[in-house]
């Protein structure tokens, strides 16, 4: 079996219900095998990224405990947005999603392999990511960037703004 290792995973939406998606995506986490959430931030709107012809993001970070291999965690990362009704389409990058799940670090590892890129290639510069995580894991190990911590202040985290506790609607 796997050690246990701290995971960092960003989450993001804009379609449908995103408050409701990013609630039932960190439940869904906390329910993997041989996993548990050991932190969730608070739920940040986000200017649209890449494209901006898009409504706002809903964002968050959860620091999870897992034994899943980082192979096996992107597969269900990918199978909890395919129950919440995401349809990937390799051609439409960067556009408006129902559920976003990103495996942003995986203790405090380098992985490069097809699909998957750990520490998230575009991680250092996407404040929207940052934010929430720093919020949790300030302290995370973050491969050519020293902590999240210190890879944040690197960023304009303009434009990223905490929605407040009682957001219960979409």
């Amino acid at each position: 079996m796997n050690p246990a290792v701290h995971a960092c995973i960003g989450l993001g939406a804009n379609l449908g219900r995103p408050v409701a998606a990013l609630r039932g995506a960190v439940a869904a986490l906390d329910g993997l095998p041989d996993s548990r959430v050991l932190a969730a931030s608070r739920l940040y709107r986000t200017p649209a990224w890449g494209r901006l012809d898009q409504p706002d993001f809903v964002n968050a970070a959860v620091l999870l405990q897992t034994r899943l291999a980082p192979q096996a965690l992107l597969a269900a990362l990918l199978g909890i947005e395919q129950q919440a009704g995401r349809e990937r389409d390799p051609d439409a990058r960067w556009g408006p999603r129902v559920l976003d799940l990103d495996l942003l670090l995986y203790g405090g590892q380098v992985v490069d392999l097809p699909g998957l890129r750990v520490p998230h290639p575009h991680l250092h510069e996407r404040a929207f990511a940052l934010v929430p995580l720093a919020e949790i894991a300030p302290a995370e190990p973050f491969p050519g960037h020293g902590t999240v911590a210190e890879a944040l202040r690197a960023v304009d985290a303009g434009g990223v703004e905490a929605l407040p506790d009682a957001a219960g609607t979409d």
